[in-house]
């Protein structure tokens, strides 16, 4: 099968994919092949999302020649296996993997509908598959390929791809894969719910949003500590602020920061102080149960806690925990004032929202219990002042 009889489309600023030369697998026909199936993605995105929108009719015919054309593409791919001697194993690895995008796409497509975002939805769903199957099953196909034809056996091949020399591309194909099969179940959960989805669309709607909370919270990981970074940890902030005020229910916040640490840093090395704070995190994640709740990073040797529905007695509770969860790992700490070990200090504030502004002053109300706990002596938790009042569940 030809790619295309046109040259390759031009990028524009709302193409969601660009090819460049590390999507290759160094297979000419099936490269030419790729090109156009991201042509064809790029296409689609415009026509529907993008100030192009076509008719109906025009968006059903443009998706079904994108369909049409990778499912011409599956099957020269599993031809291309055949013929080369390629193991068994990833050859119906590779099939079972065509035969689900086939289904998965064509369902999410019948559903878009019904999607609170459906090109948002749709186009990450296209863009995420078609990275993980160049980068993934098509690369490791090419790679293979070219062993055999030098005369390697296909099942020495095979199981080189099995242990990959560059980790850094494996894990990030791993989380690639990780992402589409996040997407394919969202997809897959979609089909089940239609038959009852007018009975079930606000369930539906609240079951999306979480998901892409934890996909969004994946995406702005702190690359140290592996907990949320400060940017999201500010999103969800004004998110859960704008609902508790909404509700009138209290948000408390938690601000820890390690005691001494420019001095662990200085005493140990700057590896050992990430190591501490790894541990430190590892801690205070112990004491966050509720899948509501959120631990971050503020920056540097400074972590927060947010806790939904939670009112003073309980935020002091929890810092109390975060205080003694630290304590309780031991880690010798010399050049400390404080204690021998690694301790942290913890300032706890809860509030009943009333605007959007109350986020930023329950931050500054943590911190400032924060700074009276490192003025009392540390290793200690200190609830701000006037949440006494806040210190029983509201009814």
């Amino acid at each position: 099968m030809q790619a295309a009889s046109q040259p390759a489309a031009t990028p524009t600023p709302d193409d969601v994919f660009v090819w460049d030369t590390t999507l290759l697998t160094g297979i000419d026909s099936v490269d030419q092949q790729h090109h156009h199936l991201v042509d064809l993605f790029n296409a689609l995105n415009r026509a529907m999302f993008h100030g192009q929108a076509l008719s109906p009719q025009a968006q059903q015919a443009t998706f079904e020649e994108l369909l049409a054309y990778a499912a011409r593409h599956f099957d020269d791919e599993e031809r291309l296996m055949v013929d080369a001697g390629v193991d068994q194993r990833h050859r119906e690895l590779h099939a079972r993997l065509h035969r689900e995008f086939v289904a998965q796409v064509r369902s999410m497509w019948d559903t878009r509908g019904h999607l609170r975002q459906p090109g948002e939805t749709l186009m990450g769903f296209l863009t995420s598959w078609l990275g993980l199957h160049i980068m993934g099953v098509d690369q490791s196909m090419a790679r293979q390929i070219e062993r055999i034809r030098h005369g390697m056996h296909p099942a020495q091949a095979y199981q080189q791809e099995e242990d990959p020399r560059d980790r850094r591309v494996a894990n990030l194909l791993r989380m690639v894969g990780q992402l589409y099969h996040v997407l394919a179940a969202q997809n897959q959960d979609l089909m089940e719910a239609n038959a009852q989805l007018e009975q079930r669309v606000r369930e539906r709607t609240a079951e999306l949003e979480a998901a892409n909370r934890r996909l969004e919270a994946f995406s702005r990981i702190d690359g140290l500590l592996g907990i949320a970074n400060r940017g999201y940890f500010e999103h969800r902030l004004r998110e859960e602020v704008a609902r508790h005020a909404r509700q009138q229910r209290p948000l408390a916040l938690v601000m820890v920061d390690v005691d001494h640490f420019k001095r662990y840093n200085d005493h140990y090395g700057h590896q050992a102080g990430d190591a501490c704070l790894r541990a430190v995190a590892t801690a205070l994640a112990s004491v966050v149960q509720r899948e509501t709740d959120l631990l971050a990073r503020y920056g540097g040797e400074e972590l927060v806690l947010l806790l939904s529905d939670t009112h003073g007695e309980g935020a002091r509770v929890v810092a109390e925990r975060a205080v003694a969860a630290v304590r309780a790992l031991g880690l010798p700490h010399a050049a400390s004032e404080t204690a021998p070990v690694v301790t942290i200090s913890a300032g706890a504030c809860a509030r009943v929202p009333r605007d959007p502004a109350d986020g930023a002053a329950l931050v500054q109300a943590a911190d400032a219990a924060l700074y009276e706990a490192k003025r009392q002596g540390r290793n200690r938790a200190v609830l701000c002042p006037g949440d006494e009042a806040a210190a029983t569940p509201q009814a």
